[in-house]
């Protein structure tokens, strides 16, 4: 048990008759703040008045009178002490010594202290007679630390701190911590700005508490991120960290967060960033929480990858972008004071005035002094020599500059490096030119070691059998600050290639590549491009697959992959990029496209499979990014080559032509695709035979079109048909066979059976859920199917709004605002609004949704033309008659002109019109174009189907506008007869039909 803590100024008496403190003052050093803020809690919990108070004595002022101010302050003073907490300043260990024996012996009975390590502190430290806290619980500590300062906590009496405000004792870790570095032992200064970091998050409002570290490369952003969380990190339950230096990454792992909170998500990146965004954000199960985004410097993808909520996000970037997103902060270079002491805690034989001439050279910044100290420290030369090396400048590689402005002395300072490591460690070397022929960031190193031996460069052999060189190599690269170790928490032994991974930073990366051999270079590229086509997991359409997926792809065409001729290797770019398309990666889809292309079109035959391939790839992403028209001209022009081509390739036209119909469609141009999609049909028929894979997509693409042509018996008939073969050939719960259910439920909405949709739909759901995740594309278009559904039934009025509204967010958080998909939901939720009276909304949803039609598939798309009709709807219902029925005309002759007269988007947008020239007076034009649209409807969708009835209804309300009261009430009972027949007597058409309501047609934007 410690001795209790000698009396001092501003003592109490304790009822043992031992003095405990009415004052402590807290003395720490900055990495040290989680303690002195427990310490203090706890001591302020016993009714002990407490300062807390960062030293970093400067090393210009006499170490005893940097205590003896100290002294100025009443009652005890706790020093918090380690090994480093001597080395501030930094000082030599015998001025501490002197001090200890001398200064603080004559004042024992004012200094008290804690030990944190358990390594060997300085030995005259035993006159502040400190007592450990070294793997100590919370309850031993607490107790050792009063006993220490004399306070009996009976006669204290403490309480504990309210819920919510208790500081979690540092030893105990944030109950979820997500690959955070590991606490740099040798961190150095920083201190005001981490405390200014601080200030600004804790100070900030609620969802707004988001700062960004931003500075040049090589500053220090990454390492004070992770200090920040190391120091703080009591204030927090959850500490993740994300990596950014590649977007598929920063996705992969801001989702992983969904594992660590146990939410119910599937596989899929969308899913998992969106379930993880909405629990920060309500602060469930933690609130508490912080996200660090490393190294994101393009600020695309923001508004779907930044959390908002109760907790905090740091960024560490490059770019001054984000001060339009975040509050900011500044990483200038170290103080000049904040240099010397790191050089000189790295490389102990350097004067002051050494280290303050290394400063200068290197210009105060972090990284080339890290390098600089590394150096110094291991080899122990002399100043003037590494200094005298550096300016010489003896390599003529090291005259172009780094273009982050570092001095061009950090140049020379890497190559004097790694020529000693050649001398003395040249597996090193080899590991760095290997590191060289990847992307910086994360390197999946590790990779080599599963590969076999034969197959890889003479100079790499080693790598994949001697273990013991390979961790002495990767211990000295660490070691030098030129690599640190990433191995994601892994915690089996097995070395896998997702289980041993090294960091390399960006600007490292860049003077490496110019100093290591180059010789061996492009054997080392042909290795990493053997390595990548191991590792391809070889199923882009499985989302379990899409982690490994997304490492690959930063190193395509750093390691020249894209330029490679091995067939497995272009297999695997192939895969990369199916796996863009399938995960909605399109953006970087495209642009890898567009690398592949200028690469493979210098050696690659233009009709070869793998081109075949990749046009159909780059194809589907276009299309699916909403860049139909360059679908198109590329569908095209690979479909005029192949027509060209001796002997003919059948198998490439059929899926070259299968695109282009594709492509038809989504430009508006449904005649056309039909006739295309027909001869897909046949030739895959012919080719292949009736239950293939493309004949049964060739089947479904027919019905999409047949529905956009407004044929819903035809296409509801195929769609059965195809649905009961892909149920056969593929099963239940694949993903074809569940789009099938979608194009089916499609088919019975517009047809009218409403009830028909929602209950096949309601199942379909379910099972999308269940095999894709809630988030993937295919679900959300379920989910959004499901929504119309339920609104047309009519019996889910009550919660169906917030359903539409949730859904559209959560469509819009995976294809952004302007996708396509989003517009056809952002459509109909504008519809209900409209309905139920939020015109103001309505009007901004539905103009907004109008105006990005028109930009993305032109003014004369029947999409495009049919939004008019949208709009007038709105303008109808806020009273602005005149201008609705002008819009409304309009749309009916465009529509008329690009779809024929008797096409259901036709009969609707008339039915409108008929009502808007009625409500402006011209009732006997209402009573023609009503006649005219009920003949049609008849013709083209039956008796009974609810576009009819509606019509019908129309009618009898212009008819008795002129008073053909007789003809108006037959019209009108024989319509209302079959609504209760058909839909029932309590459903909303067949009430407002009593009502005698004017019935309106709701334009359901869909482009598949």
């Amino acid at each position: 048990m410690a001795e209790q803590g000698r009396s001092g100024g501003g003592a109490v008496a304790d009822r043992g008759g031992t003095t405990a403190p009415e004052h402590v003052l807290v003395v720490f050093p900055g990495y040290h703040r989680p303690w002195a803020t427990w310490i203090a809690q706890r001591l302020e919990s016993y009714g002990i008045r407490v300062t807390q108070q960062r030293w970093d004595p400067p090393r210009e002022v006499p170490l005893e009178d940097s205590l003896g101010d100290l002294l100025l302050a009443r009652g005890q003073v706790l020093l918090v002490l380690n090994d480093w907490f001597f080395e501030l300043g930094p000082r030599p260990a015998g001025e501490w010594n002197d001090v200890l024996r001398g200064f603080v012996a004559a004042h024992a009975d004012r200094f008290a202290a804690v030990n944190l390590t358990n390594r060997p502190l300085l030995p005259a430290t035993a006159v502040l007679e400190p007592v450990s806290l070294w793997g100590a619980g919370e309850d031993e500590a607490e107790a050792r630390v009063l006993s220490r300062l004399g306070i009996d906590p009976r006669r204290a009496g403490g309480r504990r701190a309210a819920p919510g405000s208790v500081v979690r004792y540092p030893d105990t870790p944030p109950e979820i911590w997500g690959e955070v570095p590991r606490r740099n032992r040798r961190f150095t200064g920083r201190d005001d700005l981490l405390t200014e970091l601080q200030q600004r998050l804790m100070d900030a409002d609620r969802g707004n508490a988001a700062c960004t570290l931003l500075g040049m490369s090589g500053i220090g952003k990454t390492q004070i991120a992770a200090e920040y969380a190391h120091r703080f990190s009591p204030d927090y339950d959850i500490i993740w960290w994300v990596s950014s230096d590649d977007r598929n990454i920063q996705r992969d792992r801001l989702g992983g967060l969904a594992v660590a909170l146990e939410l119910p998500v599937g596989n899929e990146p969308g899913e998992r960033i969106r379930a993880v965004r909405e629990a920060l954000r309500r602060g469930t199960p933690h609130s508490r929480w912080l996200i660090v985004f490393d190294g994101w410097d393009d600020t695309d993808g923001i508004d779907v990858m930044l959390p908002q909520g109760p907790g905090h996000v740091l960024v560490t970037s490059r770019n001054r972008a984000w001060a339009d997103h975040t509050d900011v902060v500044e990483v200038p270079s170290f103080d000049r004071a904040e240099s010397t002491a790191y050089l000189m805690r790295r490389a102990p034989h350097l004067t002051a005035l050494e280290a303050d001439e290394v400063a200068a050279e290197f210009g105060d910044v972090p990284l080339p002094l890290v390098q600089a100290a590394a150096w110094l420290g291991e080899s122990g030369m002399e100043v003037d020599e590494y200094l005298r090396m550096v300016r010489e400048g003896r390599l003529t590689t090291m005259d172009e500059p780094t273009g982050d402005g570092f001095p061009h002395a950090s140049l020379t300072s890497w190559s004097i490096l790694i020529n000693r490591l050649r001398r003395a460690q040249p597996q090193a070397v080899e590991i760095l030119s290997l590191c060289a022929s990847f992307a910086p960031g994360r390197i999946p190193l590790g990779l080599v070691r599963t590969h076999p031996q034969a197959d890889l460069p003479e100079d790499l052999r080693w790598m994949a059998t001697d273990l013991a060189a390979w961790t002495r190599a990767l211990d000295t690269l660490v070691n030098y600050s030129v690599l640190t170790r990433d191995s994601r928490g892994v915690a089996s032994t097995e070395t896998g290639p997702h289980q041993e991974s090294v960091h390399m930073h960006r600007l490292v990366h860049d003077i490496v590549s110019r100093l290591t051999d180059g010789e061996q270079r492009e054997g080392h590229r042909r290795a990493v491009r053997t390595l990548i086509a191991e590792a391809d997991p070889g199923d882009p359409m499985d989302s379990r697959h899409w982690p490994q997926y997304a490492e690959l792809l930063p190193h395509l065409a750093p390691s020249g992959a894209l330029a490679s001729r091995n067939p497995r290797v272009q297999n695997a770019i192939l895969n990369c990029l199916r796996y863009c398309y399938r995960s909605g990666e399109y953006t970087a889809g495209t642009r890898l496209a567009e690398l592949i292309r200028a690469e493979w079109s210098d050696f690659m035959d233009p009709l070869a499979q793998p081109m075949l391939d990749l046009t159909t790839q780059e194809s589907n992403i276009l299309r699916s990014s909403g860049r139909f028209r360059e679908a198109h001209a590329l569908d095209r022009a690979l479909l005029d080559r192949l027509g060209r081509a001796t002997p003919r390739n059948e198998l490439g036209e059929l899926f070259c032509n299968s695109n282009v119909a594709a492509n038809l469609r989504y430009l508006g141009q449904y005649r056309d695709a039909e006739a295309l999609q027909r001869e897909v049909l046949a030739s895959a028929q012919a080719l292949l035979g009736d239950a293939e894979f493309v004949t049964l997509v060739a089947r479904h693409n027919l019905g999409v079109v047949l529905r956009l042509l407004g044929r819903y018996q035809e296409a509801y008939e195929l769609d059965v048909d195809t649905l009961a073969q892909r149920e056969t050939v593929l099963r239940t719960r694949h993903i074809n066979t569940l789009n099938s259910v979608n194009a089916l439920v499609h088919d019975l909405f517009s047809l009218g059976r409403y009830r028909d949709a929602l209950v096949r739909q309601e199942s379909n759901v379910r099972m999308h859920v269940q095999v894709l995740g809630a988030q993937h594309p295919q679900t959300l278009s379920a989910r959004a199917q499901l929504a119309l559904c339920r609104r047309r039934e009519g019996g889910f009025q009550q919660d169906i709004g917030q359903q539409m509204e949730s859904l559209l967010e959560q469509i819009e958080q995976v294809h952004g605002r302007s996708h396509y998909v989003t517009l056809s939901f952002l459509t109909n939720y504008a519809s209900y609004l409209r309905e139920h009276g939020d015109l103001n909304k309505a009007r901004d949803l539905t103009e907004e949704a109008e105006a990005a039609y028109r930009t993305l598939l032109g003014p004369v798309h029947p999409v495009s033309t049919g939004m008019l009709t949208s709009i007038g709807l709105v303008m109808q219902a806020s009273g602005e008659r005149s201008d609705a029925l002008a819009l409304l005309e309009a749309s009916l002759a465009g529509l008329t002109s690009s779809l024929g007269a008797d096409h259901p988007w036709v009969l609707g947008c008339a039915l409108n019109t008929a009502a808007a020239r009625n409500f402006n007076g011209r009732v006997a034009d209402a009573t023609e174009l009503s006649r005219e649209t009920l003949r049609r409807a008849r013709h083209m969708l039956g008796n009974e189907h609810p576009l009819t009835l509606s019509a019908q209804i129309a009618l009898a309300a212009d008819l008795r506008g002129l008073r053909e009261v007789e003809e108006a009430g037959k019209v009108e009972a024989d319509a209302l007869s079959t609504l209760t027949r058909t839909l029932g007597a309590q459903h909303p058409h067949t009430l407002s039909a009593r009502q005698r309501n004017r019935p309106y047609w709701d334009f359901e934007a869909f482009l598949v």
